[in-house]
């Protein structure tokens, strides 16, 4: 595995994260998600890589959308957490933080040359 591949499968098993959090606070719409996630951690993403995502968030009731066509020239649909999406998320984040912490450990010991 190259450290490209390698850093391909980390992003991607992120993806979903990210996206929930830049809609937690706020309904975005899908360009703004976007720009938001490259602006906030540099991800850069396409619209072909977030819009199967969003559908597929959408599906499983863990988003919702709403077309709202009062801004701009063209209606824009927004995503919003359920609460299903809402508890997804705290158990993401749970998860997430135990993982960085596992693999922190993992470093912490192989830097000083010890066992964990």
């Amino acid at each position: 595995m190259t450290l490209e591949s390698w850093q391909e499968q980390m992003r991607r098993g992120g993806l979903d994260l990210a996206i929930l959090l830049t809609v937690s606070r706020e309904p975005r719409y899908g360009l703004e998600i976007i720009r938001h996630l490259e602006s906030a951690t540099d991800l850069v993403v396409t619209e072909g890589t977030v819009y199967p995502i969003l559908t597929r968030l959408s599906r499983e009731g863990i988003l919702a959308s709403e077309w709202v066509d009062d801004e701009g020239p063209h209606p824009r649909k927004y995503y919003r957490l359920t609460r299903s999406g809402r508890s997804t998320l705290d158990a993401m984040l749970a998860r997430w933080d135990a993982f960085t912490q596992q693999i922190g450990r993992l470093a912490e010991a192989a830097q000083k040359g010890s066992r964990p």
